[in-house]
């Protein structure tokens, strides 16, 4: 844990020099490619020794399988490489080396290569192989369109700029980074298209000198605070004996929350690093301030104010969230949100508490979206009634995700157990009553996955009439009337 602080402190200096010295409008791609991707390694080899070949090992075989394979399959076999690749790491150092010790090890690193190795192969999948039409918005805009160098894909997995503590970004993102068009805008030109012009580039000195504020504050907080409120306590035979519970659930949410700082702490500081690089610039904010926060990871306030479990997620760890919606949500045709807890479970590692709280988590969100579809709506007026609501659901979200993360932290069977049976399971219980009590709708994604489909089908019957060699009046008929249809339908979705 001092390798990993110490490392993370030299990648800050590094990154105010890469910015200062090798900027894009000075240096060459190239250069700016194998600095990155040289220092990277050589983080990663002070901090981890020579465990960082695994680094190097999956990201090799991986470049070797999307270049043999092809790009038709390639996303599926690269997946499934990456992701056993890491689980087979984590289950020789958790069973075989130093099971129960969490702290900084090298699978912590290869969780954020795996993220890249996938989402980079779904990317080229995306555009490559996929039609245009097939594809959602967003699966447009991060569509890789050519195959990267092998040099373009090292710097991309082993950057010292997020190496240790990622955080994820799309590929896309990266290269215009090391290219210098990050800070560029578009518009339109003409006949349409899209022209970039430069403007300058933005300084983040604000932005990285305000986040590591909020590294030291979380710092002084873990260090001082944390320790003093252990999450253990919560099993402890006299506390459980003893106590009351009210207080039962207000220590429960104050440990839980004491516990949080560690990760406000490394995420943000990875966050810092990027930015002074010059790396995360988003845009400018209706004020015209530049936003640096294009792969930051999470947003303190909305976490500790979320009065929903699915705020409490989208702004927790938000590029993971990020890569599961982008690589198994989205693309599910079976129990997304099942697919998508099970999957996170895996990629956390093989500690029985991850998938003590994922499985939890699944009763968890669907019940809370069961609630939300079905009583939000009766609390929007008057302002007084939504504040009661806020209220309400704030205390209640707290307490849910406080009980739901319990086995994350304890991380094995008995323990997780020894809570959850303390509290008598009244939550699961709850949950599972809510969903079979309540009805359910169809998600929004359920409906644009059908329309998709509708539209995917109208389009082959046309090509299908194409190819007969219909006449041509009649065809060009139908296609303007499927057009309209089209246009209908987006329409209706928007609304």
């Amino acid at each position: 844990q001092v390798n990993f602080v110490v490392c993370q402190l030299f990648a800050l200096l590094a990154a105010i020099w890469f910015r200062t010295y090798l900027r894009s409008s000075k240096t060459s791609c190239f250069i700016r490619h194998v600095v990155a991707t040289l220092l990277g390694l050589y983080l990663a080899l002070f901090c981890f020794g020579w465990y960082a070949l695994h680094f190097l090992v999956q990201s090799g075989i991986s470049y070797c399988i999307m270049i043999i394979i092809g790009v038709e399959n390639m996303h599926k076999y690269c997946f499934l490489f990456a992701l056993g690749y890491l689980t087979v790491c984590q289950i020789t150092r958790v069973y075989i080396f130093d099971y129960g010790q969490y702290s900084a090890d090298f699978s912590g690193p290869m969780m954020i290569i795996t993220q890249k190795i996938t989402s980079l192969a779904y990317e080229i999948h995306d555009g490559m192989f996929r039609k245009d039409e097939e594809l959602t918005s967003s699966q447009r805009g991060l569509a890789v369109r050519r195959m990267p160098s092998l040099l373009e894909y090292l710097s991309y997995n082993c950057n010292f700029m997020g190496i240790l503590a990622g955080p994820l970004c799309s590929y896309k993102d990266y290269i215009s980074f090391i290219e210098g068009r990050s800070h560029h805008l578009a518009q339109s030109g003409e006949n349409g298209k899209e022209v970039q012009y430069e403007r300058a580039e933005p300084s983040p000195n604000v932005a990285v000198t305000q986040k590591l504020l909020v590294c030291g504050l979380s710092l002084l907080f873990h260090l001082t605070i944390s320790n003093t409120l252990p999450v253990e306590y919560n099993i402890d035979e006299n506390f459980q004996a003893t106590a009351s519970w009210p207080t039962k659930v207000i220590y429960l949410y104050i440990s839980l929350l004491a516990a949080r700082p560690k990760y406000y702490f490394a995420w943000t500081l990875a966050d810092a690093i990027n930015n002074a690089a010059g790396f995360g610039f988003r845009g400018y904010d209706e004020n015209g301030t530049a936003r640096w926060d294009l792969i930051s990871n999470l947003r303190i306030q909305q976490i500790e104010m979320s009065t929903s479990f699915k705020m409490f997620l989208d702004n927790w760890n938000i590029q993971t969230a990020l890569w599961l919606k982008r690589v198994c949500y989205e693309r599910a045709t079976v129990s997304p949100t099942i697919q998508t807890f099970f999957l996170s479970a895996i990629w956390h590692g093989v500690y029985p508490g991850y998938y003590l709280t994922f499985l939890t988590g699944v009763v968890m969100t669907l019940a809370a979206r069961a609630m939300r579809n079905n009583f939000r709506h009766y609390f929007i007026k008057p302002p007084q009634l939504k504040l009661l609501y806020d209220v309400i659901t704030w205390i209640v979200t707290q307490i849910a995700i406080s009980y739901t993360v319990v086995p994350f932290v304890l991380l094995s069977v008995k323990p997780s157990f020894m809570f959850y049976s303390s509290w008598y399971y009244c939550l699961h219980i709850a949950g599972i009553l809510v969903l079979l009590l309540l009805p359910v709708k169809k998600t929004q994604r359920g409906k644009n996955t059908q329309e998709n489909a509708q539209l995917a089908r109208s389009k082959k019957s046309d090509e299908r009439e194409n190819s007969l060699g219909q006449n041509s009046f009649s065809t060009t008929n139908n296609v303007c009337n499927q057009n309209q249809e089209i246009a209908s339908r987006h329409s209706s979705l928007k609304q």
